[in-house]
């Protein structure tokens, strides 16, 4: 589960962020000693990736595959996972955790589908963090039938830092990139493209009209992440959807196996 966090940068250096990462531990900003923040920021760390095994267990005791979308804001999640639902609609049992700093629009968005769907507002108790973390990931699972469930889908909060370094329980790490964003965003967000195991290049049918190197792209993201698997899709044209469905169902073997009694 550490691999998710703690990144090094080639240079033996270990980089975060300066948010208040929970209720009870206070401003780790500003007043303390390096050492001290370090010890504080360890300790969130800790705490998260002991959840995140919690999470996890109860995932693999119920059989459910736990995939965690992450990607900027604006780059398609809410719409990948739409058409998700409505391709994998009666053939896959399906449960989505979506995160949003405030507002249901994007839940609003992916009701109708047949999908389970829990809304955590990071704005309302958390802090309005940047991201999930393992500890509101379960705050959502009272709310979900995981027995009934073959697939939970945690669509995270909008970002390009935060939600790299926080594992929730997941066996799998899919990150939506748009082609609007610039092939050089690998380089600048190296955390995040170094943590997926598939980045989806999306709005892909934009490509005659945009200012876009896709072969640059291909360079700079294999420069950080040589074993990512990418498939290029568009929601408006249906591209690569299938493919991308296909990666959701085959991703754990649990998904697969008989259900016990």
């Amino acid at each position: 589960m550490g691999r998710f966090h703690r990144h090094d940068d080639g240079h033996g250096a270990e980089h975060s962020h300066d948010h208040d990462h929970g209720p009870g531990l206070g401003d780790h900003t500003g007043y303390q000693t390096g050492t001290e923040r370090i010890e504080v920021l360890e300790r969130i760390f800790d705490e998260n990736d002991r959840m995140a095994a919690a999470n996890q267990a109860d995932f693999d005791n119920a059989h459910v595959t736990v995939v965690n979308l992450m990607s900027s804001p604006g780059a398609g999640k809410t719409a990948l996972l739409r058409e998700t639902l409505s391709r994998l609609q009666g053939k896959c049992r399906i449960g989505v955790i979506e995160g949003d700093i405030e507002t249901s629009l994007d839940a609003d968005r992916l009701q109708g589908f047949g999908a389970s769907i829990a809304l955590v507002n990071t704005g309302n108790g958390f802090g309005g963090e940047c991201h999930l973390d393992a500890p509101m990931v379960r705050s959502a699972l009272p709310r979900l039938p995981l027995p009934d469930l073959d697939l939970v889908v945690i669509e995270n909060v909008g970002n390009l830092v935060c939600p790299a370094e926080f594992a929730v329980g997941e066996h799998g790490r899919a990150m939506v990139f748009s082609i609007t964003e610039g092939e050089e965003k690998p380089l600048k967000y190296p955390v995040m493209f170094r943590s997926a195991d598939i980045v989806v290049i999306n709005k892909i049918d934009l490509l005659p009209h945009l200012d876009f190197d896709l072969p640059k792209f291909y360079e700079n993201l294999r420069a950080v992440n040589p074993t990512a698997i990418t498939i290029e899709t568009s929601t408006r044209t249906g591209e690569g959807i299938t493919d991308w469905c296909l990666w959701l169902t085959n991703l754990h073997p649990t998904a697969s196996e008989p259900r016990p009694g």
